[in-house]
């Protein structure tokens, strides 16, 4: 079996001085590589097959056969890397917490530890006849979250 070190290392050999930045690598038993990478502005397909033919270069698929795919994060997927975050600050983003609550709201920051997110909420101000939508705040670690996803809306 070919291993995912291997792929991830030629993977990030080809990225050296590029923008693009890799998301995911997946091996399977029987050797179906999956490598997906992503760019703030989006991923060519020139450049996932420039990708794909660098790796097939590197394999010897006369040692070992394989099935290689080379694509992009898919739009609507959760995030894997912290790079996703980053690059979709500002956006609306979907959260779903460990506890199945889900929340929307505006992607504020992302750290390796944390992110944040500022959601709307009606709240009653005391003197008020009707609620008024007040911006909050809410920060998550990681691990507290089953995914963050970028919000595709048709508005």
């Amino acid at each position: 079996m070919i291993e995912k070190s291997v792929v991830t290392q030629l993977v990030n050999e080809w990225l050296e001085e590029k923008d693009y930045f890799l998301v995911d690598v997946t091996v399977t038993p029987d050797n179906r590589i999956v490598v997906e990478i992503d760019h703030a502005e989006g991923v060519w397909i020139e450049d996932c097959v420039e990708l794909s033919r660098f790796i097939e270069s590197k394999l010897d698929r006369e040692q070992e056969d394989f099935e290689l795919e080379v694509g992009s994060a898919g739009i609507g997927q959760p995030f894997k890397v912290l790079q996703q975050y980053v690059n979709h600050i500002g956006m609306e983003v979907e959260v779903l917490k460990n506890d199945g609550m889900k929340l929307t709201g505006v992607l504020k920051e992302a750290d390796e530890e944390h992110f944040t997110v500022t959601t709307s909420k009606k709240v009653k101000l005391e003197g008020e006849k009707r609620p008024k939508l007040v911006d909050e705040d809410v920060t998550f670690a990681y691990n507290e979250i089953k995914y963050t996803k970028y919000l595709i809306n048709f508005k």
